[in-house]
Formats: structure tokens, C-alpha cells, sequence
């Protein structure tokens, strides 16, 4: 086995293994609303989450395309360019997961999508300035990142007002028992995706590094294809990460934020589907995360200021802000000190 079949090999278990903890950090996204209503129990609602994210990371590439040129990669790369390119996915991979898998632990709802962009642009740029990155592609994803919370924030806002000014005569124990059964429905919207946004981050990670160290024929501009294989070991790792359930983050997400019952959380899960599947549609990578936190903002702001706990949510927005320049100089430092080891 080549030096490069081996480094190829290492990228693809680090992938799964961010893919992983991503699902375990992003559980949150799907189900805390309706295990916070208690229309499911927690271990139905994980499991619920682990089938249609699965479900969700097969449909579609478009995220999977736009994550897969982040960087510049030669069409006929030399020998020690595929080095370097490997090194930078590795590094961008290890930062983003330990990032991620620290705020899980913590029980911070973080964006897998910025851990990961953070990780591989500081690697990238520690590897070869800042003329190795994509700009046009980077620029989209932090567009979407200052975006989603916030079309996330004014979706649920407006979709909840619609919903109580419809549903003004019933009575809230109508209101619970029909919107307890629409919640499943939405909540398995989210998790599809979910799983449409996130696995195929990881799948595009996956195919740059194959393109790179010629284990899969670039596409051609027209059309791009990820293995097979790729698909379904990505689809399984983020599903088996959000089976586990991040409690600590549905806790904060579901319970901490504002008060949720069925009709609050359908309008939740309704409202950050709807932004996620248009953004995924159009191939821009975002955080789901963002997108389903700022819609429980959104919902709570119905209610006036104290609808929401807002010491927890600047809480969660400055670990937002940290994501990427945290990611970025872990990354950096990361592809430095294994600069030491290059042959």
C-alpha cells in the first residue's frame, strides 16, 4: 500500500468520524422540538432522526459539489501536491470534529458546516496563503451562515402568528393532540434535511480527497457524481451519530431557549425545513443548526422579550462566532506541526 493510498485511507475514517460526532452534536436539530413537547420519548425520537437523516444523505449533491471545491485542487496534481491536499483535509477534519465534540459535550449547538469550512481554510491557507481557497464558494457559505438564523427567525415568527390567527377558537387540548401527530411529519422534514445539508458536506470532503489523489475521475463541470460507497457510509455515520442523541444539546435546544408545546414545535420544525430545503436546493452548505436555533428564537419572539431566555441565546451565538476562527487556528496549527513529519 502507497504513502498516498494510505493518507486516502486516513481521510476517509477522519470524515466518518466528524460525520459521526456531527450527527451527535446535530440530533438536537430534528428532535429536541418535539422531545421538549413531549410528543415522543427520547429514544423513539433519536431513532425516528437516525432513519430519515439517512434517508436525506441520498438525495441529491448539490451541497456535496459546492463543499467538494472549497479549495483549489490541480486537474493533474504532482505527487507532493496530492501530499499537501491530503494533510489539509486531515487537519481541516481532525480541528472541525474536536471542536465539534467539545460544544457537544458542553451542550452548545454548534454548525458542523462552519467547524468544518473553519478547519480546512486554516489548514489550507497554512499550507499555501490564502490563493489555495475558493472564494466564490466561501463567500456562500458565510453569506449562509449570517442568513439562515435569520430567515430561520422571521420563517417561524411569521408561520406561528399564521398559525395561532387560524387556530384562535380551539382549545389547547385540540390544538396538542392534532398538532402532537403533524409534529412527527415535520420533525422527520427537518431530519430529511438534515441529512440532505450535512452527510453530503462530508461526502464532498470525501470526493475532493479521491479527485485529488486520483481515486475518482473529476467531473466535468456539467455533472458531478460521488461514489456510491461514499453515500452510504456517510448516510450511516451521521445517522448512528444522531442515534446516540447529544442530551446535553437537545436539553438546551428543546427545554432551555422557550417554552415549546405540539403547535409550537410544528411551527418550528415547519419553518427551518422549509429555509433548508431551499438552501440545499441551490447547493449552498448550510447550518442547520443556525437555522433551527433561530427559528425557536423566532417562535419565542411571538411572545414579547421574555419569550425567550436570551442570556442563552447570546450564549450560543458567541459560540457560533468562535466556530470559525477557533476552527481555522486549530486547523492551521494542526498542518504546521505535521509539516514536521513530511517526507
Amino acid at each position: 500500500m502507497t504513502s498516498l493510498t494510505i493518507l486516502v485511507v486516513i481521510v476517509v475514517v477522519m470524515a466518518l468520524l466528524f460525520d459521526f460526532v456531527n450527527g451527535w452534536n446535530d440530533s438536537a436539530n430534528a428532535i429536541a422540538t418535539i422531545v421538549g413537547t413531549r410528543v415522543l420519548s427520547p429514544l423513539v425520537a433519536v431513532m425516528l432522526a437516525a432513519v430519515f437523516n439517512l434517508v436525506g444523505a441520498l438525495i441529491g449533491n448539490q451541497v456535496a459539489n459546492t463543499m467538494s471545491k472549497m479549495i483549489h485542487v490541480p486537474a493533474a496534481p504532482t505527487p507532493a501536491e496530492q501530499h499537501t491536499v491530503m494533510i489539509i483535509v486531515i487537519t481541516g477534519l481532525a480541528s472541525a470534529g474536536l471542536w465539534k465534540a467539545v460544544m457537544t459535550l458542553r451542550g452548545m449547538p454548534i454548525s458542523g458546516t462552519h467547524s468544518l469550512i473553519g478547519g480546512v481554510v486554516g489548514s489550507g491557507v497554512a499550507a499555501s496563503g490564502i490563493k489555495i481557497l475558493v472564494a466564490a464558494n466561501i463567500a456562500k457559505t458565510l453569506v449562509a451562515m449570517l442568513l439562515a438564523p435569520l430567515l430561520g427567525f422571521l420563517v417561524a415568527f411569521l408561520v406561528y402568528a399564521a398559525l395561532i390567527s387560524l387556530t384562535v377558537s380551539w382549545r389547547p387540548s385540540t390544538m396538542n393532540r392534532i398538532f402532537g401527530k403533524v409534529q412527527m411529519l415535520s420533525a422527520g422534514c427537518v431530519a430529511v434535511t438534515h441529512g440532505t445539508n450535512d452527510a453530503q458536506k462530508v461526502m464532498g470532503i470525501i470526493t475532493m480527497a479521491l479527485v485529488a489523489g486520483g481515486f475518482h475521475q473529476a467531473d466535468d463541470g456539467a455533472k458531478f457524481t460521488v461514489p456510491l460507497w461514499v453515500q452510504i457510509s456517510c448516510a450511516v455515520a451521521i445517522s448512528l451519530g444522531t442515534a446516540i442523541g447529544g442530551w446535553k444539546v437537545i436539553k438546551t435546544v428543546g427545554h432551555s431557549l422557550t417554552k415549546l408545546g405540539p403547535p409550537e414545535g410544528c411551527a418550528v420544525e415547519t419553518s427551518a425545513a422549509i429555509v433548508l430545503t431551499i438552501t440545499a436546493w441551490l447547493g449552498i452548505p448550510t447550518s442547520t443548526t443556525h437555522t433551527v436555533t433561530g427559528s425557536i428564537m423566532g417562535l419565542g419572539a411571538t411572545r414579547g422579550m421574555s419569550g425567550v431566555r436570551w442570556g442563552l441565546g447570546e450564549a450560543i451565538i458567541l459560540a457560533w462566532v468562535f466556530t470559525l476562527p477557533i476552527t481555522a487556528a486549530m486547523g492551521g496549527t494542526l498542518f504546521y506541526l505535521c509539516s514536521f513529519f513530511e517526507p
